[in-house]
């Protein structure tokens, strides 16, 4: 017994040193970062071997970056582009979700099958049309004509859809029992059933929607609605590649996504859907 509790321990220990090894792999790039925002004009950042902390740490490059660039406008708009995207997809999605998961109807499995199989599509390939449809609807240089694309997503559809479909149907029965439409069912019982997936939801389009380079770049040519990628890639021309600048301004651009991920990852828990039965 001893034996087998003594290869046990050893097991997790090697188990908590490989995480931990691939922890410290995964968090190198953003210590270097932050270091390298933190070091003053005199240090070297290309000295050999690097240099991991700032002999003399200062937020200069932060101050410098923050007056010399509107980056309270990039954040604002930055805010307003991530929130709207994440509200319209969890609408959406859950809307366009629901029926496909629990209403039986002609025609539906295949309707599932063409939105999974959009997954598949590149972006480079839509982007094109999407751009001439932003000019006619004169969307340009607008929030609506940013979040447009991401009103909704395939990945939302078939995710909500599964965690839909995990619902117990005893729940669906008594609420039907009681008089409960069809959109208050789904206002009442499942929303607040499939949270762990809303959340999961959430925090992926958050992510993607505030990281979001390439969309911004095509339908944006007014720096007044830039968001924060764009703002970033404005500093390797306003301070010809002063690398502790625009390591600054790379982390002010990722803070808010780190800060979000810390506050929402508590809620990523499954809870007991059929709680609310009674045997």
């Amino acid at each position: 017994m001893s034996k087998t509790l003594g290869k046990q321990i050893w097991q997790r220990i090697w188990t908590y040193i490989l995480l931990s090894a691939i922890a410290l792999v995964m968090l190198f790039p953003l210590f270097w970062l932050i270091s390298t925002s933190l070091k003053s004009s005199t240090e070297n950042i290309w000295s050999f071997p690097p240099q991991l902390f700032p002999s003399q740490p200062t937020i200069e490059n932060y101050i410098e970056v923050w007056q010399t660039n509107p980056f309270g406008q990039y954040i604002w708009n930055s805010c307003i582009v991530a929130i709207l995207t994440v509200t319209f997809n969890l609408l959406f999605c859950s809307l366009a979700a629901y029926p496909l998961a629990r209403l039986n109807f002609r025609g539906r499995d295949i309707i599932f099958a063409i939105i999974v199989s959009t997954i598949m599509i590149p972006f480079q390939i839509v982007m094109i049309p999407l751009y001439i449809l932003m000019v006619q609807l004169g969307l340009r240089n607008s929030y609506l004509g940013i979040i447009f694309p991401s009103l909704a997503s395939a990945f939302g559809i078939f995710l909500l859809r599964q965690a839909f479909q995990g619902v117990p149907k005893e729940l669906e029965e008594a609420a039907r029992i009681d008089g409960c439409s069809e959109l208050g069912l789904w206002w009442h019982i499942m929303i607040p059933a499939v949270r762990p997936a809303l959340v999961t939801l959430a925090i992926f389009v958050f992510i993607g929607s505030w990281s979001d380079f390439l969309w911004p770049l095509i339908v944006l040519d007014r720096p007044e609605y830039y968001t924060l990628p764009l703002g970033v890639a404005r500093l390797a021309g306003t301070f010809s590649l002063d690398w502790r600048l625009i390591a600054a301004g790379s982390v002010i651009s990722i803070a808010p996504v780190l800060l979000f991920f810390i506050l929402m990852q508590r809620y990523i828990v499954p809870n007991d859907s059929g709680s609310g039965v009674k045997g």
